[in-house]
């Protein structure tokens, strides 16, 4: 058995959006709340130190909003987002084979989604060994900028359902 060390991932659904009349779905702005908000789930990773080394990304307009504020408040810790066309419509079942793609050298990673898909993922990947106040927060409301921090032992390529142990779920709040 190899020695493995403890891996981070951790799901934030987008910041506040708009609703603009006759703009796709694709292409909502950040509300100016979201605007307001969004840095502050940054500056939530550069306090606690659980700073993504990967992050990957929704090509929705919100979710890439919400990134460029969020590595705005990691500064030169922050990686370059990737993103990806197939996390704005996934299903919890595809953004997890999507996770799965991840490559083992990275040791935090930091999933920007929509919801239901990230509030799905994150209740299929707790554990029993989770902090439960947490799991309870979660599977009852998770709004805007809602973040699960959860630490894993398994392989990128391995997890499927109850792998994650989840330590935290925020929602940052001015």
């Amino acid at each position: 058995m190899s020695n493995h060390h403890i891996k981070r991932l951790m799901l934030l659904r987008h910041a506040k959006s708009d609703y603009p009349f006759g703009v796709e779905d694709h292409e909502r702005p950040l509300a100016s709340r979201g605007d307001r908000e969004a840095p502050l789930a940054g500056r939530w990773m550069a306090e606690n130190g659980i700073v993504p080394d990967y992050i990957l990304c929704s090509d929705a307009l919100r979710t890439r909003s919400t990134c460029a504020w969020v590595t705005s408040e990691l500064g030169d810790k922050a990686p370059t987002p990737y993103l990806d066309s197939r996390v704005y419509r996934s299903s919890s079942t595809q953004l997890l084979s999507i996770i799965n793609e991840t490559p083992e050298t990275v040791g935090t990673l930091l999933v920007i989604g929509h919801n239901p898909t990230v509030q799905d993922l994150a209740m299929r990947l707790a554990s029993v060994a989770s902090d439960e106040e947490a799991v309870m927060d979660l599977a009852t409301h998770y709004p805007t900028l809602g973040l699960t921090v959860m630490e894993l032992e398994k392989p990128w390529a391995e997890l499927d359902g109850r792998d994650g142990r989840v330590t935290h779920f925020v929602v940052p709040r001015p």
